[in-house]
């Protein structure tokens, strides 16, 4: 069993944490646009009226098609199914972090997380994901995780 962590040792540790742009590297993929530095786009999708939500296996292909749209790396994939209604929630582990799915299939919903890093754009994963899935309605929300002070 973990210890817990009263809010004033959280706060303490985070006092004692070494700033992030005293240690940057060259290499962080960190991403600098715009005049901010922050770790990367995490885009959340609402996909609504959508098919093909309770197969696993187009579920992985459509994500992992997506990553290399975007220019990322696939390392791991992983696929859940669920029954009784089908539902499928699943990984696409990246060099640049990740995609992952989660679907309602009795409700023809599902939400995708696309959270990159680096030089991979996440909004070019977004056409896959529409012609695989083929959503009646659509919806995208960015935001930019780890924005450096």
């Amino acid at each position: 069993m973990s210890p817990k962590l009263s809010l004033a040792s959280v706060d303490s540790i985070h006092a004692a944490a070494p700033d992030a742009t005293a240690n940057s590297v060259a290499n962080d993929y960190f991403i600098r646009r715009d005049g901010l530095t922050f770790a990367g786009t995490h885009l959340l999708l609402e996909l609504w009226d959508a098919s093909a939500l309770d197969d696993p296996q187009v579920c992985e292909r459509a994500l992992c098609a997506a990553a290399r749209a975007a220019q990322a790396t696939v390392l791991h994939t992983h696929m859940h199914k669920f029954s009784p209604n089908g539902g499928v929630s699943g990984v696409v582990v990246l060099a640049e972090s990740h995609i992952s799915i989660h679907t309602w299939p009795e409700r023809a919903y599902a939400a995708i997380d696309i959270f990159m890093c680096g030089s991979c754009d996440p909004y070019r994963a977004i056409p896959e994901l529409k012609r695989t899935f083929r959503p009646g309605r659509f919806q995208v929300t960015e935001a930019k995780r780890g924005i450096v002070a």
